[in-house]
């Protein structure tokens, strides 16, 4: 066989399903080895956008019991190059993504230059590890690879692959993989009993949650667990829906909105127990550095130690989350905490209850706030909702309520646009049954216009929400909080729906909370995407954030 089948066949044999990317001739065997393997292979129009896809099917996989690395497929020089940001994302933002990219082999390297350009160096920063097929270590290299991919924090890894290796004949066979069957780790010794009396003294705890919990599937065992000894939760945005967010428990995601921190803030910094569960703070803004003392109690539940110095920690559980989370919540299903504590009563329920109040929909009938309880309401509790960057993906992720966990989209470390069209790309690839509605700003739609074609080509129902109010209203918002002079932020208008309609999609403006519920519905009975282009003032984020 060559070289690339065995790569590919290693591929499948961890649970591939799919790549994404777009072919060169330096790739062209990877291509069709992936293929033959198993794996499908969807052509992108940019390889950024691919590796979002990637992302998004992972996450569909993942919620049908497939943890399996995903595949972005680039050919060499402004391939890989291209492909810079999503990599970081995915770095970022903990996913287990396979970067493959084409090379020339390195005597012709020496003398050939044209679009030639050392990828390991330049991806060494932003990825867990890099390697370079070789003919004889293939199987050793790519066992390495996928556990490095999946172990821990997930994240992307690099395979530069020469084409001599991709197309050459491989002596090897395919082997079954050396990393073999991993066993869960638990912590033990003091350190669990300690936390465990903590748990069962603790007057006023909180728990935040975050995506590290996500990517373990963790959501039941935290309801568990926070049922038993009645403790709120937080959520990043990428960890909504750990809990149904109509919970008791719950107090939604959190990390980028002052408005909402001001309801959250009081509340950590007068708890007496934090529990921190797969909570990695590079999801949260600058103020989310130290909000409690470094007297109060902080049980950390982690997959790895934490070294960001955000904040104190005085008890670490490093191992996984899941059985950690089962080995301190107590056997009996009534828990051990009274339901009604003074401190659900007195502060949490008001605080859930400010929360609602802080972002509700707009009194004049029309806004951006009205658009995300529209379609919520009119949108069955299984979509998928995705949000790119800006200030609609603040007001949107305090807003939507998530009933399941991956089932709000996000760039969330990173926090780039252009991501939220493809990650529900993704997502429909791999779960078609679920509903999806994708959340852009004007700007970031025409950013990534061409993935609109993509959706074209699957025929299928698929809601993007476009707000158009012709600003980067986030960054415009920041210019005025400065005294800065309005610069590079406002731009006329684009007709989406006449776009949408070029694409082989539906379009429609909309102006109304109930032709939006209307056109909602209609677009969930098309073979077609359709684009809801919401037209809304050009300071309509003013004191929603």
């Amino acid at each position: 066989m060559r070289g690339a089948d065995l790569i590919a066949q290693k591929l499948h044999q961890a649970g591939s399903q799919y790549a994404f990317g777009i072919p060169g001739g330096e790739v062209l065997a990877l291509m069709d080895a992936l293929n033959l393997a198993g794996l499908k292979f969807n052509l992108v129009k940019h390889e950024n956008a691919g590796g979002f896809m990637a992302e998004g099917a992972w996450h569909g996989l993942a919620r049908q019991g497939t943890d399996a690395p995903v595949v972005l497929l680039a050919t060499l020089g402004p391939g890989v190059t291209n492909a810079v940001n999503v990599i970081a994302n995915a770095f970022q933002d903990r996913v287990p993504l396979i970067f493959l990219t084409g090379c020339v082999d390195t005597a012709e390297a020496e003398t050939y230059t044209h679009q030639v350009m050392d990828h390991q160096q330049l991806l060494r920063p932003i990825v867990k590890a890099s390697f370079k097929a070789a003919p004889g270590p293939l199987n050793a290299m790519m066992d390495k690879a996928i556990s490095i991919a999946m172990s821990g924090q997930p994240g992307p890894v690099h395979i530069d692959v020469p084409i001599s290796v991709a197309e050459g004949e491989s002596d090897e066979t395919q082997k079954t993989p050396n990393y073999g069957v991993r066993a869960a780790q638990l912590p033990f010794g003091d350190v669990l009993e300690q936390a465990r009396d903590l748990l069962g003294s603790a007057q006023r705890p909180i728990a935040i949650a975050g995506v590290d919990a996500v990517n373990v599937d963790a959501g039941n065992e935290i309801e568990s667990f926070c049922e038993a000894y009645q403790i709120p939760l937080i959520t990043s945005y990428k960890g909504k829906g750990l809990i149904p967010e109509g919970h008791k428990l719950s107090l939604g995601g959190a990390g980028l909105s002052p408005k909402a921190d001001k309801n959250l803030m009081p509340l950590l910094a007068d708890a007496d127990l934090v529990v921190l569960i797969g909570y990695d703070p590079i999801e949260m803004r600058v103020n989310w550095r130290n909000p409690w003392s470094e007297e109060t109690s902080v049980i950390e539940l982690t997959p790895v130690l934490r070294s960001h110095g955000m904040h104190h920690v005085s008890h670490t559980l490093e191992g996984d989350v899941k059985p950690t989370l089962m080995a301190l919540t107590p056997e009996d299903e009534a828990g051990i905490v009274p339901e009604e504590s003074d401190w659900l009563r007195d502060r949490i329920a008001p605080a859930k209850e400010k929360l609602k109040a802080d972002f509700t929909a707009e009194e004049s009938g029309w806004g951006p706030a009205t658009v995300f309880h529209g379609l919520r309401e009119a949108l069955p509790e299984t979509t998928v909702a995705t949000a790119d960057s800006g200030a609609h993906r603040i007001l949107v992720s305090q807003i939507w309520e998530s009933h399941y966990p991956r089932t709000m989209l996000q760039s969330s470390a990173l926090c780039t646009m252009a991501c939220a069209l493809p990650l529900g790309i993704g997502h429909k690839m791999a779960k078609p049954e679920d509903p999806v509605v994708v959340f852009v700003g004007d700007a970031g739609l025409e950013m990534g216009l061409g993935d609109l074609a993509v959706l074209r080509d699957m025929q299928v129902p698929f809601i993007v929400c476009v707000l158009v109010d012709e600003s980067l209203s986030l960054i415009e918002l920041k210019q005025r909080a400065n005294q800065n002079p309005n610069l590079g932020v406002d731009f006329s208008a684009t007709n989406f729906p006449a776009l949408a309609d070029a694409y082989g999609g539906h379009g429609v403006w909309v102006d109304d909370a109930e032709s939006l519920k209307k056109e909602a519905k209609t677009a969930l009975e098309r073979d077609t995407f359709t684009v809801l282009a919401c037209r809304i003032d050009r300071r309509a984020y003013d004191g929603k954030l």
